[in-house]
């Protein structure tokens, strides 16, 4: 296994000064000449923007998503993974594929390592299969190059542009209730229940619950009012409110050298993931990476108004490509796989159209990388309410399926719902391109299935048939 040692120099940051630059992006860029050169880049008057609504979409979508920095490690500790070396994994791959996303692929998408693939690594791959961590991260090793070679040769593109409008419109709904789902949990207000009953409503008379619902009213009020920075505002005002009633307390320190990522870095054990018993893990993770990805930028473009007239994403083979290449470099760090986060989607409702947004978002998580304990100064109270309110704003894309044809329906229902309650998008879309295909197969439409489609429900079939069930 190839081990290097990364050093990471000695910088001192105060949390004046992340508050001074949070300040500067909104007072004083859009006090800057706007023939600047990166207006044309970015096609910031194409899309009718600015630098400022763009910032402030950035800073949305870094608050929306910064608890992966810690709940990521979190997770994968049950992996045996060490935490410290694991936050620093976790930031390093997102700054890597935010940066990438905003500069390459122009699109104001956060790149950051998957929910539910860290869970399936370190609680399947690891603890009931008896897998190394380090064997797993080969499996995401592979897999990314994997994609990179379909990506290039044009493949990813071809099959997205194969799959049916009523399934892309069925992505951006049931990531929305996906999304909404998380903040009514993060907001207190839906609790894990009983058998018979897996979910219930919490104890809504709790001070942080009540302070969150107050947070979710302030942010409709300024929403309805067409306030810029709705989202924004509605969780810097939350989390003063958690502040105030000293229900976070502040944080023990004000900066943090980031911890050695030396124990984790490029420690890759190819040797045991070419076996035939790890094959099913391998196309696990290969099938999971693949249509979360293409759902959650279907889902996010549709929103952001980025679809063509034919429900395509244009040039969607770079945001493929930049998942590609963040997949391989979170496994040389140390982590699990990576690609397009569902809470961008924060941003997008606050007006990021541009990479300019995802360059915000890589900018704020290099800051991250020296002041980690400021993090606990956004409670999950606070940015729960902007899920839930974006949510509601991903419901749109529901008009624009086709509630006449059952075969297109079905299909579509299936993805959201089991989206939801299974907690799994991959499961979701991989039931749909099964569903559609089979309903077009057994009701005469056979001739409505593209090559495409044939060959996603294959691939979403082996992902049921060698899912390693535990």
């Amino acid at each position: 296994m190839l081990n290097i040692q990364i050093t990471s120099p000695t910088i001192y940051v105060s949390r004046f000064s992340l508050f001074m630059f949070i300040l500067f992006v909104q007072v004083l860029f859009p006090l800057f000449d706007m023939t600047m050169p990166m207006l044309s880049y970015f096609d910031i008057d194409k899309h009718n923007t600015g630098y400022r609504q763009e910032t402030d979409a950035g800073i949305t979508t870094f608050f929306t998503l910064s608890y992966i920095i810690i709940v990521n490690p979190a997770i994968l500790a049950a992996a045996g993974i060490p935490k410290g070396a694991s936050m620093t994994a976790t930031i390093l791959t997102s700054i890597f594929g935010t940066l990438l996303m905003g500069v390459y692929a122009k699109r104001p998408f956060a790149v950051a390592p998957y929910m539910g693939e860290n869970a399936f690594v370190a609680y399947t791959v690891v603890q009931t299969l008896g897998y190394s961590w380090q064997t797993a991260m080969a499996a995401i090793f592979i897999s990314g190059i994997l994609f990179t070679l379909i990506t290039i040769g044009g493949l990813r593109q071809w099959l997205a542009e194969a799959i049916p409008s009523s399934l892309k419109h069925s992505f951006s709904v049931g990531i929305g209730l996906f999304l909404a789902f998380l903040g009514l949990n993060d907001m207190g207000i839906v609790t894990l229940g009983v058998p018979g009953a897996p979910v219930q409503l919490a104890n809504i008379a709790k001070l942080p619950v009540l302070l969150s619902l107050g947070g979710l009213l302030l942010t409709a009020v300024l929403l309805i009012r067409r306030i810029t920075g709705a989202l924004l505002v509605g969780m810097a005002v939350t989390t003063a409110a958690f502040l105030l009633t000293r229900l976070v307390p502040l944080p023990s320190g004000v900066f943090s050298m980031p911890p050695s990522i030396e124990p984790i870095f490029m420690k890759i054990n190819m040797q045991g993931a070419l076996t035939w018993g790890f094959v099913g893990v391998i196309i696990s993770v290969l099938v999971m990476d693949f249509v979360d990805t293409m759902g959650t930028l279907f889902g996010l473009s549709s929103r952001a108004n980025l679809l063509d007239e034919n429900d395509n994403l244009p040039d969607i083979e770079k945001p493929m490509l930049v998942d590609a290449l963040s997949t391989i470099a979170a496994s040389l760090f140390g982590t699990t796989t990576a690609g397009v986060y569902i809470e961008s989607a924060a941003g997008i409702e606050q007006g990021g159209k541009t990479g300019f947004t995802a360059i915000v978002v890589a900018a704020l998580f290099a800051l991250a990388l020296f002041f980690s304990p400021l993090l606990t100064i956004v409670p999950p109270f606070a940015y729960g309410p902007p899920m839930v309110v974006v949510g509601m704003f991903m419901m749109q894309s529901v008009t624009k399926m086709d509630f006449s044809d059952y075969s297109e329906l079905l299909p579509a229902f299936l993805t959201i719902v089991l989206m939801i309650f299974t907690f799994n998008i991959g499961v979701g879309i991989t039931a749909g391109f099964i569903a559609w295909v089979l309903l077009k197969l057994f009701t005469g439409k056979v001739s409505e299935v593209r090559t495409g489609m044939w060959i996603l429900a294959l691939l979403s079939l082996s992902f049921y048939l060698f899912y390693p069930y535990h």
